[in-house]
């Protein structure tokens, strides 16, 4: 993630002591946030789905004793945050006593969700377990995102289930993923967050796997990323001025981290280089090192969206001893970035801010170690030879 009201010194937020480093210090290495998609089953069908997810049941989901082992040992490693994605976690029966569980047991928990199943009932029971967050995720306004949900009225039902979450005092985030056919809709959702009092907001850049291969083509220009970043970045100046200010992060690309320094760097250079030492703190893509992702039957992958390589199951080895194997191949190549990087990257003056950006979407582009596709900046932006 890339924080960008952070990098413009407009919020510091609760997140910051994970995302650059100054956390679990004391206790050694920092460890993963970890996805665990609970379930593929889902009661929308979402155009850019990841999961491929739909409503109906799949085979060979952790049952409720799997999962509750797996909590304890995430949290007997160490874990930084467990976050419960899908498929639609709702629709999991036991959710509630999972989430209490990993509270019992020290694990800060947090969701992913469409919201439309979030009943008041639901929403309570859940704060009460200990649930810390709520990632809702809106695609646009009403019409735009009932198209990409596959369903009339999505949009009144997520806005009600987040409103339940509110109400349970669950903090609240929104989740948005950017394409061509909904960029245009992004700044709407600093008007929904305002008036839903919601202080949080997460673009995401999308990756075509999953359902989501299908809109490929859907995916942003390069010059249609950039136009996009500095309307975020500007809307995010503006809400700090406001009484309503709102923390704007930014995932799944981290060429977005030296695109918002080198403009900083044109309007105010001070506050460049310490927005640079952050990016530098946070290090760039975490695929297989601070970032896992646990799939519904099990298998462990460096993250959610590299879904082709698994490193382990959970039911034949515990994720900490998964995790923790320096043996693993595709676990130690990931975490010895740079080395093994080809193309653009291999020559480019950001290595230390981006670890070479979303290795899922390279190898979706034919090459796991070659050029992420989505990387926007120019060959001069790049090259240490020359300071643009």
């Amino acid at each position: 993630m890339i924080n960008l009201s952070k990098l413009y010194g407009l919020t510091d937020a609760p997140g910051d002591a994970l995302r650059y480093g100054t956390a679990q210090c004391a206790q050694g290495p920092r460890r993963p946030v970890v996805v665990w998609n609970a379930t593929r089953r889902c009661n929308l069908r979402c155009a850019h789905c990841y999961a491929d997810s739909d409503d109906a049941p799949a085979d060979g989901e952790l049952t409720t004793d799997e999962a509750v082992t797996l909590i304890d040992d995430l949290a007997g490693f160490g874990a930084a945050v467990l976050l419960i994605s899908g498929g639609e976690p709702l629709l999991r029966s036991d959710l509630v006593e999972l989430v209490a569980h990993a509270r019992h047991a020290g694990l800060r928990t947090a969701l992913s969700t469409n919201a439309t199943l979030a009943s008041t009932d639901l929403a309570q029971r859940l704060g009460e377990a200990g649930l810390s967050y709520a990632g809702v995720s809106f695609d646009g306004t009403p019409a735009t995102h009932d198209a990409f949900r596959g369903a009339r009225g999505a949009y009144d039902a997520a806005t009600a289930g987040l409103r339940h979450f509110r109400q349970a005092n669950v903090r609240v985030g929104l989740r948005f993923t950017l394409t061509r056919d909904n960029a245009a809709d992004a700044p709407a959702m600093f008007d929904l967050a305002r008036r839903e009092g919601v202080d949080r907001l997460c673009f995401y850049h999308l990756v075509a796997t999953g359902r989501g291969a299908a809109l490929d083509a859907r995916s942003l220009s390069h010059s249609g990323t950039r136009r996009v970043l500095d309307a975020l970045i500007d809307a995010a100046v503006s809400a700090h001025r406001t009484d309503r200010p709102a923390e704007v992060l930014t995932v799944d690309n981290h060429a977005d981290g030296p695109y918002a320094y080198l403009r900083l760097r044109r309007e105010d250079p001070d506050a460049a280089e310490r927005s640079l030492a952050l990016l530098r703190r946070q290090g760039g893509n975490a695929s297989g090192e601070r970032i896992a992702c646990i799939g519904w039957r099990g298998d462990v992958h460096p993250d959610p969206f590299w879904r082709t390589r698994a490193v382990g199951n959970v039911r034949r080895r515990p994720f900490s001893a998964i995790w923790s194997d320096a043996r693993q191949p595709l676990l130690a190549a990931l975490r010895a970035r740079p080395a093994g990087l080809t193309g653009r990257c291999s020559r480019c003056r950001w290595l230390d801010v981006c670890n070479g950006n979303l290795r899922a979407r390279a190898e979706a582009a034919g090459d796991p170690w070659g050029d992420d596709p989505a990387c926007y900046l120019t060959d001069a932006e790049i090259d240490p030879n020359r300071d643009v």
